[in-house]
């Protein structure tokens, strides 16, 4: 049941993530579903993830709707995780930054907590991944380079090559933000296509994960997108793509986010009803 007005049913938690990765303790914002408290059943989890110049608790309070997240998880039962992921890791393992282990974070740390803490499907059938901007190239990333932890992935506005950032008005802010995570282009000219999904077509087509990717026809980062589409459907590589009216806005994220949620229910739903055979 979804909730309306100020009261809402679903429960935030803030959990503390200690990473032994990075010698850091970092947050996750957790929302459980209202059924949670009321069954003792496990449920699916869906990773959600922000983007550049964020933090863990962006997706709570940026949208319009405050309480869409929380709305999502009642609808769906579904416990949503938004983990931190720093401002301007992609949430890679960073090669020069041993402070910027996001990868290791979010597949070794922040799921394994996530798992001991609640009644989780802990397995990769009852676990999703998708965010924006930075956080929709970290979704597409993690998932193909971990296919062993989720059962679909989704990108809203992803950053899927990042070295398109580098060429915009804002390209010298950007560059002292990156350098510390993914090192000096100038002695490494190779280190963003090193790690941009857009170049991890043959590993997504290899794995079969369900993919859904989506972005706005007015945002900055349609052509990267486009190409990403382009290129799997070259390789012939199954998933769902969308491109709508919309910017690099939480506007846009608001109304994606219920098509990415209800995507993955599907899916969700049919790994539930084969655990039970």
């Amino acid at each position: 049941m979804i909730s309306t007005g100020s009261s809402y049913a679903a429960k935030v938690d803030t959990l503390e993530v200690a990473s032994s990765a990075m010698n850091k303790t970092y947050k996750a914002a957790v929302v459980l579903p209202n059924s949670y408290a009321k069954s003792k059943t496990t449920f699916p989890v869906m990773y959600l993830l922000h983007g550049a110049y964020g933090h863990f608790g962006d997706w709570l309070k940026n949208t319009p709707n405050k309480d869409l997240v929380k709305d999502l998880a009642d609808q769906y039962n579904l416990i949503i995780v938004m983990p931190e992921g720093e401002t301007f890791s992609f949430y890679i393992d960073s090669p020069v930054n041993a402070g910027s282990q996001f990868e290791t974070f979010i597949t070794k740390e922040v799921i394994q907590k996530i798992d001991k803490t609640y009644r989780t499907i802990a397995n990769k059938n009852g676990r999703v991944i998708t965010g924006l901007s930075m956080g929709g190239h970290g979704a597409l990333y993690l998932s193909a380079r971990h296919p062993d932890l989720f059962c679909a992935a989704g990108s809203m506005s992803g950053a899927v090559d990042m070295g398109v950032m580098l060429n915009r008005d804002s390209a010298a802010q950007v560059i002292k933000l990156i350098e510390p995570v993914f090192g000096d282009k100038s002695t490494d000219p190779e280190m963003y296509a090193q790690h941009a999904v857009l170049n991890m077509i043959d590993k997504i087509k290899a794995n079969k994960l369900p993919l859904i990717i989506d972005c706005g026809i007015d945002d900055f980062l349609i052509e990267p997108n486009k190409e990403m589409h382009r290129r799997l459907v070259y390789n012939k590589v199954e998933h769902d793509y969308t491109e709508r009216p919309g910017a690099h806005t939480w506007e846009y994220w608001e109304n994606a986010l219920p098509y990415h949620v209800l995507f993955f229910n599907k899916i969700l739903l049919k790994n539930q009803e084969v655990a039970k055979k």
